[in-house]
Parts: C-alpha cells; sequence; structure tokens
C-alpha cells in the first residue's frame, strides 16, 4: 500500500508566542489592576476614612479620589449623612419579592413591668446618625448589638419608674426625651460616633389575654368619664357666657332707665324751678296761665264741650249739657 509509516508517534503544532504581546497583556493587567485599587468614589451621604498600612490616615468628604495601589492604603465608607432606624418589639419584614411588608414580633424587647407591679408591651423605634466615622469603624466591636442594648435598658429604666397609666397617657412625651438625653449620654460614654435624634413610642399596650382585656374596660371607663366632663364642660362654657351676657343686659337697661328717670326727675325739678321763678316775678299772669294749662289738658279730647267760666267759686257753668232736641 505505499511507503507511509503508520507508526510514527502525533506531534501537535508549535504555536510560537511573541514576548512583546506577553509584556503588552502583563501590563494591561497591571494598569487595570492599579486603576481599580488606585481610585475610590465617595457617596454624597458618606465619609471614607482611609487606612494605610492597617492605620487611620485620613478622612476623605464625598467626590472621587485617590489612594495607594496593591492594598496599601484601604479605604472604608460611611453613611454619616443617612438617618437609619432602629426597631425594639417588632421588626418590619418584606417577604422576597412581593411588596407586602410583614410584622414580626419580639415580646422579648417589649414586655416590661411597670412601677406599679403591671406588665405592659411597649413597642419604640429609634433614629440615629453616625457623627464619627472613625469611632464608629473601630471604638466598638458589635456597634448595632451595643446600641440596641442601650437602648432596650433606658426604655426598661423609664418604664421601670412610671405607672402604667402614665406611661400609655401623660408620660408618653417625656419617656421619649429623657430617652434620647440617656441613650446619647451612654452613647458618648462608650465613644461610639453616633447620635441619636428620635426616640419614638409606638404602641403601648398591656399582654394579650386577660389582662389587656380587663385594661380595655378600664381604659373605656375613662374615656367616658373624660367624654362626659368635656361635655359638662362645654354646656358650662355655652350657658355660662349665655347668663353673664343677659345679666350684663339687665343690668345696662337698669342703669339706663335709672339714668332716665334721673334726668327725667332733674328736668321737672329744673322746669318747676323755671315756673316757680316766673310765678314769683308775675303771680295773677302765671297763675291764669297755669290755670287755663290745666283745663286745656283735662278738656283736650272733649271737641263738642263749651266752658264759662264767670268766676263763680267752686261751679263751672258748662254749656249744652242736654242734646239739642231735648228740654231745656
Amino acid at each position: 500500500m505505499g511507503d507511509g509509516n503508520f507508526n510514527a508517534p502525533f506531534r501537535p503544532p508549535q504555536i510560537k508566542i511573541n514576548p512583546k504581546i506577553l509584556i503588552v497583556f502583563f501590563v494591561v493587567i497591571l494598569a487595570g489592576i492599579m486603576g481599580v485599587s488606585t481610585f475610590y468614589m465617595v457617596d454624597q451621604t458618606e465619609q471614607a476614612v482611609v487606612l494605610r498600612f492597617g492605620q487611620v490616615n485620613r478622612i476623605t468628604e464625598p467626590g472621587l479620589h485617590f489612594k495607594m495601589p496593591f492594598g496599601i492604603e484601604r479605604n472604608y465608607n460611611v453613611p454619616t449623612q443617612v438617618v437609619q432606624t432602629m426597631s425594639f418589639g417588632f421588626r418590619t419584614e418584606r417577604p422576597g419579592i412581593t411588596s407586602v411588608y410583614t410584622k414580626a414580633d419580639y415580646p422579648e424587647e417589649s414586655i416590661m413591668l411597670t412601677g406599679d407591679l403591671n406588665i405592659v408591651d411597649v413597642e419604640w423605634v429609634i433614629q440615629y446618625r453616625i457623627s464619627d466615622p472613625q469611632a464608629w469603624l473601630f471604638n466598638v466591636e458589635d456597634r448595632e448589638r451595643t446600641i440596641r442594648d442601650i437602648s432596650q435598658s433606658i426604655v426598661n429604666m423609664l418604664v421601670g419608674d412610671r405607672g402604667i397609666f402614665d406611661v400609655i397617657g401623660k408620660e408618653r412625651v417625656a419617656i421619649e426625651a429623657s430617652g434620647q438625653e440617656l441613650i446619647n449620654t451612654k452613647l458618648k460614654g462608650y465613644n461610639l460616633g453616633t447620635n441619636v435624634t428620635t426616640v419614638k413610642l409606638r404602641n403601648i399596650v398591656p399582654p394579650v389575654g386577660t389582662v389587656q382585656d380587663s385594661f380595655e374596660d378600664v381604659n373605656k371607663a375613662q374615656q367616658d368619664m373624660n367624654r362626659l366632663i368635656n361635655e359638662g364642660k362645654e354646656a358650662y362654657n355655652k350657658e355660662i357666657p349665655k347668663a353673664r351676657g343677659e345679666a350684663d343686659k339687665m343690668i345696662q337697661e337698669a342703669l339706663g332707665y335709672a339714668a332716665e328717670r334721673e334726668n327725667k326727675a332733674k328736668g321737672d325739678v329744673a322746669r318747676f324751678n323755671s315756673v316757680y321763678n316766673e310765678y314769683r316775678n308775675s303771680r295773677d299772669v302765671t297763675r291764669a296761665r297755669l290755670y287755663i294749662e290745666m283745663i286745656e289738658d283735662v278738656f283736650k279730647n272733649d271737641e263738642n264741650t263749651d266752658l264759662i267760666d264767670k268766676n263763680l267759686k267752686n261751679f263751672l257753668p258748662l254749656k249744652n249739657l242736654q242734646s239739642t232736641g231735648g228740654t231745656k
């Protein structure tokens, strides 16, 4: 079948690689590594703590920054401008990719004993901001656990110093204000680099069961009492001003009537004095005028009566006393 040698071993073709290509390839990889490890970005809500050989070197503000490559310097971005929230007694969870939120209870955080030896379920939230990124990163190992323990101990202490109705009612705002102040004092003592901005009591109820049912009955009774008191105050505020207004009106009318009578009396006195003075000056004329005025006033409504005075004492001769058709 020919002279071919079928027993010769197979040799793959030799591929020759240009050393220059290898050098360029490694230079590109090295440049990429240097570029990635040399520049870093700090967001507007962050500050970056830069370490050089494991020690803090500087803190940088938002923007694009340069650092030494190959791990000589490392940056740790801290969200110093973000208000973070921590809840106690409950957690709001979002299962999967759905938009439905579910609430999980943590009674070991929220069940407390009040000052009057009642059990109460207190849920609350705190909001805090990181004020010192270096202290936040390196001063405390478990930062969130520390914040949670401090907040829980402070709120337990404040609730334990008050009665259950004070916790639910009038002392609620005072607990929030005192809680914020005391938590910040503790955090400052630990040099955690955070500042609590809000403490908000979310829900305060007795534990579920017989205690809660009895408490709701008492709470409803108090609400009814407050409602009746408010209704009484409303009726009082409605009627009392009205009565006072009527009293003031009657007083003003009485004062006006008194002033009117007084002025009329003064006028009568002045008129009498004036007439008396005229009478003293001319007694006969004044007497005649008064007499005529009196007669006119007595008979002013009787148009069919004629009066004749013939200077007779105690007698006024009357004309036409009988009808014209009768006997005279």
